[in-house]
């Protein structure tokens, strides 16, 4: 099976409990990493390509380049509670269970070319979201046995140098996804999805630099609806079923204002607010050829997510012509309001703490280490919701390692 319609609930499913609110992975980049994403006005060096592409007209005149390689560590979530059973008469069932625990290794790439008169070309290539949830106990695989995605950005940008104190920048995404779902109930269904899609957006920056020591930056990445249409296969009610369908799910915009002062030569201090439009996803609605299945599995499901705010605060000292430091803290919202929380997506409010370091054998090359590490409080949902579930979800974790190259031709 090649496709799937259901797959694509998991863009908002997966990486919740680990980097970002909902599904995003912002860092993607040794200095994203170690600075908590604080890393815009700042962003100085191949990864501006993605993070800033204005930027790129403040960089020296060579080709820069950045290879690197992402470790991600998601400990097992937690639940203790109930659970609405699916089937009337409703039963309420008491559960305290697990996911399993989650490793990945994501690489990146970013390149950034040499002058073109008043023009720059980057190119990036990363992951934006995706990871994996899989709950090994029912009631969980009524609904979220397994949701994996893996996502794929590639985003080619450009920036003009409008003045000498002001530069512009922009780019088109093309994002490549692919994923597996499946829930069961073992005696009314069982469902198994697998499936891609490619999408495209667009993204834009602007860099104003008042002196060499202040900048002042403000980028934004569009929406991207996500048009699926696929294949789901499995059994309902003991008869099999492939069917085609279709669904829209919309990856928000995003807008980063980013504010970055170097004092005395040394040390550069960043401040970024990021507002999310999460408010684009209000409802997830599958629509099958066959009116059986339609009917059974299709029905809207209510989210109303709203929209979020994260502050990002990153220091980057230098020791010496060899050696810098990074540090950084985020305070990170969850869009998922209480009455919709499911197992699909425990997520929470977060907080994210980072640190980093850049080695500089020589002019040229550079070596990068970052480790990140986010805490998410427990999430109480203390009524039955509206997906049937009341309790306590813990241990919302995760921990990133990045390493990676750079290199100056």
């Amino acid at each position: 099976m090649k496709k799937s319609v259901f797959i694509y609930m998991s863009i908002f499913a997966l990486a919740g409990t680990s980097l970002g609110a909902a599904y995003k992975i912002p860092e993607q980049s040794t200095r994203s990493t170690a600075l908590s994403g604080a890393y815009v006005a700042g962003a100085n060096s191949a990864d501006a390509s993605y993070f800033n592409p204005a930027n790129m007209s403040w960089l020296n005149t060579t080709l820069n380049i950045e290879v690197g390689l992402k470790y991600i560590f998601l400990p097992p979530v937690k639940f203790k509670g109930l659970a609405l059973d699916p089937i009337p008469p409703h039963d309420p069932i008491l559960s305290q269970a697990q996911t399993k625990t989650e490793e990945f290794y994501i690489p990146y790439f970013h390149y950034v070319s040499p002058e073109v008169g008043r023009f720059r070309f980057g190119l990036s290539l990363t992951t934006p979201a995706g990871l994996s949830k899989k709950w090994q106990t029912f009631p969980q695989k009524f609904t979220a046995e397994e949701f994996t995605l893996k996502v794929a950005e590639l985003n080619p940008t450009v920036a003009m140098k409008l003045t000498s104190k002001l530069s512009i920048g922009a780019g088109v995404r093309f994002i490549y996804s692919k994923g597996i779902a499946k829930y069961q109930y073992p005696t009314a269904y069982k469902v198994y999805m697998e499936g891609d899609t490619f999408e495209y957006g667009y993204n834009f920056a602007i860099s104003y630099k008042p002196d060499k020591d202040f900048t002042l930056a403000a980028t934004y990445r569009s929406k991207v609806n996500l048009d699926i249409e696929g294949d789901a296969e499995g059994h309902l009610r003991g008869t099999p079923f492939m069917v085609t369908g279709k669904v829209q799910i919309p990856i928000p915009s995003t807008l980063d204002l980013g504010i970055a002062y170097v004092y005395k030569k040394k040390t550069r201090f960043e401040f970024v607010f990021e507002k999310t439009f999460w408010s684009a996803y209000n409802k997830l609605d599958f629509d099958f050829d066959n009116n059986i299945l339609e009917n059974a599995l299709g029905q809207p499901r209510k989210r109303d997510w709203e929209d979020t705010n994260t502050l990002r605060f990153g220091i980057t000292h230098s020791l010496s012509d060899k050696l810098d430091v990074m540090f950084g803290y985020a305070i990170d919202e969850s869009p998922i309001p209480e009455l919709t929380l499911g197992f699909e997506l425990p997520d929470s409010f977060g907080k994210i703490y980072s640190f980093g370091l850049l080695v500089h054998p020589n002019n040229n090359l550079e070596l990068g280490f970052a480790f990140l590490y986010v805490k998410k409080d427990d999430r109480y949902i203390d009524y039955i919701n509206l997906n049937g579930i009341k309790g306590k979800f813990s241990n919302l974790k995760a921990k990133l390692l990045n390493i990676s190259l750079g290199y100056k031709f």
